[in-house]
């Protein structure tokens, strides 16, 4: 058998670096180096040790097919070495208009008029045509993540640009209709549609109607056509989509080194845009691959002209069975040891290798027939290789190309001024401006913190809450939005939110001091305290609380949201209503599942009594007093309550120990542990917290518990608490 047919046949193809060893080396204990040569590869590109990654990375390929998605960290390491050589002192402008918020009206990402705008989940708005051609992976402004899934176009703001801006809207929407075009590969439609966009006077809107119409030339296989347009768009913002479309037309024209150069240039501007990233990987896959079919041809062509017999026995395959031996004694070892085969590897694997490449190139004829012009020898090949990665000629190129585009091609003196105007921002016409025109649907107020769903729809962010309450589909259209509550997610709507205090500013100040006096109404502690009627509560004790009630709902999220994070809890009285005393429970944490559910830790504090019971929004309120224990002063008297609480302590404690061990777990798992005893047993207005604890978990009647929670006596308190002890350890079996 022919060592060609050997690797491609057998399994030690692709154990042997470049040609496969005797069949008598292989054995079932064979270790596959692939994953430890690849994870090697990216260690070193991880670290910027740009041509270690090249060697490491054709290394993998003789053991493996290296797959595209393998190179993310090789395509991080390269675009860091382009930004340092080339974008350093000179970053592209488009970067810097993406950090700049500009014209209310503009598309954060193309900065064309945003026209029927799509509100994502972190309130800021782009185009629809942005949104459907999946232009960007984040936010522009905030860096949020942007999940593309089925947004639609934002209704309110939608409306008031058709009302306001018509002109730039229609544009705009016949943009939207060269991309629907696109994709029913209606191209020559596309492009009639574009050239007409091509006229207008706003230069942005020039430029998405070139891309666009590029994008059309292309299904066309006009190349040409569609280069002309994508170099005057990056030349004149240099945005990441211009120079992806740029990129991509090159590529189409199979002028791969450039198109590399360009889509590095594109994730310079934006080092998020996935569809750069994965062409890159690509091209950066078929760069290693014809290395790598190269280097194999090259070596099999000088194999060939060799007695095989000596052949078999090189230094390749001493190599290889070094390597074996290495990777099985490495398998009984710790991760330490697999460090120090990788470093070993990382010295004789290449430096053999480079040793075979350059005695092959002396010493065999046939290689130098197999490398001979136009094809480059295999050391000059991964040299070239090298080369075109490195980058270390490409500031001169790109600046060159730059320059050269602008002579030859240029800005037409008619397009400086378009952009010169273009500085201006854009005013709504004052005959127009109508505050109908934002108001919620649902309170019929001027929008306070609106927020969009992914139905387009938007509301005050306290209605929609509070409607979700409810039902979890839309207020207006009764769409799901089942996941919109899951996410929880409610963020403002930037844009109404600007245009609300730029041209409605006076309304925009009433209705912010109607909200903040109804916020300090309900953040008052003592007045129109809001009243949860469950079950009875105690100082220091933990109480978890399952909410799902539309009405508690909204109880929990104004305490959140006030600060206060208390409410009272009282236990229901048939004539009142609720109890005339309870207890105040502190909001530790709030859990929110899925369905507006929520679970709700709390523990008690202030015990009061109520003066008089109200209704708020379906829950109830009331105005309270605080309670507090009566001070002992005298020295005498408080020497006798502390040896009652001792006394108490201690028969509490027997009790809870003699208890029945699921009686001892469940009250250890509700309730926590019993509390250590005090010395000081006045410390607190409600007294030691053992006798909250010990009331809590005592098996007595809840009109029992609230006339000793009642109680502003210590002394009367530890004695009703001792009473019960002794009547439950009176009782047989208890």
């Amino acid at each position: 058998m022919s060592l060609q047919l050997q690797m491609e046949d057998t399994a030690e193809g692709r154990s042997s670096f470049f040609f496969g060893q005797a069949d008598s080396d292989n054995g079932p204990d064979e270790v596959d180096y692939y994953p430890l040569i690849l994870k090697k590869a990216n260690v070193l590109a991880s670290q910027d040790s740009l041509k270690d990654a090249i060697d490491w990375f054709l290394a993998a390929m003789h053991y493996g097919p290296v797959r595209p998605e393998d190179l993310g960290t090789f395509v991080d390491c390269i675009l860091r070495n382009f930004k340092r050589k080339v974008v350093g002192a000179d970053a592209p402008s488009g970067h810097n208009r993406d950090s700049d918020p500009g014209d209310v009206f503009d598309c954060p990402n193309c900065h064309c008029f945003v026209g029927e705008a799509v509100t994502v989940a972190c309130g800021h708005s782009y185009c629809k045509r942005c949104i459907q051609q999946r232009l960007l992976s984040r936010c522009r402004l905030c860096g949020e993540s942007v999940h593309l899934k089925e947004n639609r176009v934002n209704v309110i703001l939608s409306g008031l640009l058709e009302k306001w801006f018509p002109e730039e809207l229609k544009m705009s929407k016949t943009l939207s209709q060269v991309g629907e075009l696109c994709r029913r590969e209606c191209y020559q439609e596309a492009v009639s549609l574009a050239t007409d966009v091509t006229n207008s006077s706003d230069p942005d809107m020039v430029v998405v109607a070139r891309l666009s119409r590029a994008e059309a030339y292309m299904g066309l296989k006009q190349y040409d056509l569609a280069l002309e347009d994508t170099e005057f768009c990056s030349s004149f913002n240099c945005s990441a989509e211009a120079l992806y479309k740029n990129a991509m037309v090159l590529h189409e024209m199979g002028n791969m080194d450039e198109s590399l150069r360009v889509f590095l240039r594109c994730l310079a501007v934006d080092e998020d845009f996935l569809s750069a990233k994965r062409q890159v990987e690509k091209i950066l896959c078929d760069l290693l691959s014809t290395a790598d079919e190269k280097v194999k041809l090259g070596m099999r062509e000088s194999t060939q002209s060799t007695s095989p017999h000596v052949r078999s026995k090189t230094i390749m395959a001493e190599m290889q069975c070094q390597l074996q031996h290495q990777a099985r004694a490495s398998s009984a070892h710790s991760h330490t040891d697999n460090q120090k085969i990788s470093e070993s590897l990382e010295g004789k694997f290449l430096s053999r290798a480079h040793s075979i490449r350059v005695d092959s190139l002396k010493s065999e004829e046939g290689l130098k027939r197999v490398f001979s012009a136009p094809q480059l020898r295999t050391q000059e090949k991964g040299s070239l290789l090298k080369r075109k990665l490195s980058l270390s000629d490409v500031e001169n190129h790109v600046v060159d190309r730059a320059n050269i585009k602008h002579k030859k091609q240029g800005l037409s003196t008619g397009f400086k001024q378009l952009v010169a105007k273009s500085n201006i921002c854009r005013i709504v016409p004052k005959n127009l401006l109508d505050p109908v025109d934002f108001e919620c649907s649902l309170c019929m107020r001027l929008f306070y913190e609106p927020v969009t769903t992914p139905c387009g729809h938007s509301f005050c962010k306290n209605c929609l809450e509070r409607c979700l309450d409810h039902t979890p589909h839309c207020p207006l259209c009764k769409e799901s939005l089942k996941e919109y509550l899951a996410c929880r997610k409610y963020k403002v709507t930037t844009v109404l939110e600007k245009l609300i205090k730029q041209y409605f500013n006076p309304e925009y100040v009433e209705r912010t001091k109607f909200h903040l006096e109804e916020t300090k109404e309900l953040s008052d502690l003592t007045k129109n305290v809001p009243i949860f009627v469950c079950t009875m509560a105690y100082p220091t004790v933990p109480c978890p609380l399952h909410v799902f009630e539309p009405r508690y709902r909204l109880m929990i999220r104004r305490c959140m949201d006030t600060g206060t994070r208390q409410f009272g809890m009282c236990i229901n009285d048939p004539q009142k209503g609720f109890a005339d005393y309870g207890c105040m429970l502190i909001i530790r944490s709030v859990h929110f599942l899925n369905d507006g559910r929520s679970v709700v830790d709390t523990i008690g504090g202030k015990r009061f009594r109520v003066l008089s019971r109200g209704m708020k929004d379906g829950y109830s309120t009331a105005d309270i007093k605080h309670l507090e224990d009566t001070r002992v002063e005298d020295s005498n008297e408080l020497k006798n309550l502390q040896t009652l609480h001792d006394a108490v302590y201690e028969q509490a404690r027997v009790w809870f120990q003699n208890l029945e061990i699921r009686f001892h777990n469940q009250i250890l798992q509700h309730f926590g542990a019993m509390p250590e005893r005090e010395d000081d047993i006045q410390a607190t207005p409600n007294g030691p917290a053992c006798c909250w604890w010990l009331l809590a978990v005592l098996p007595i009647d809840p009109k029992y518990q609230l006339s000793v929670l009642s109680m502003t006596s210590l002394r009367e308190r530890l004695v009703k608490i001792q009473l019960i002890l002794t009547y439950l350890q009176s009782i047989p079996n208890n």
